[in-house]
């Protein structure tokens, strides 16, 4: 099986499926099912029913639900598209993720 190569809080760009051209943030991946969570994305309805000991009114609620990571990008803001991803050592021996096109670094600044 294959690693996932995106993280929580990467930016992605979705390049198949209903939400195809959308871009968001990814809240959670779930490595096991090679899916992930993204924000504003893949949005289900979900039936609640009502239940007065919890204070829950019900209802037909909205939230996004898992896609699987094939169809999904690392979006890049120097290229303002989806691109590939690859890896570079820098000199202190760290590793960091850099788009395949312009040579960016696709990195979180912390």
């Amino acid at each position: 099986m294959n690693t996932i190569s995106l993280r929580k809080n990467d930016v992605v760009i979705v390049v198949n499926g209903k939400d195809k051209g959308k871009t968001g943030k990814i809240l959670k991946v779930i490595p096991e099912k090679n899916r992930a969570v993204v924000e504003k994305v893949n949005f289900v309805k979900e039936f609640i029913r009502p239940d007065r000991s919890k204070n829950i009114q019900g209802g037909i609620m909205e939230r996004e639900a898992p896609i699987q990571v094939s169809n999904l990008m690392l979006f890049c803001s120097e290229c303002s598209q989806g691109v590939r991803t690859r890896k570079m050592t820098l000199k202190d021996g760290s590793k960091i993720r850099v788009c395949s096109k312009c040579e960016t670094n696709l990195e979180k600044q912390k």
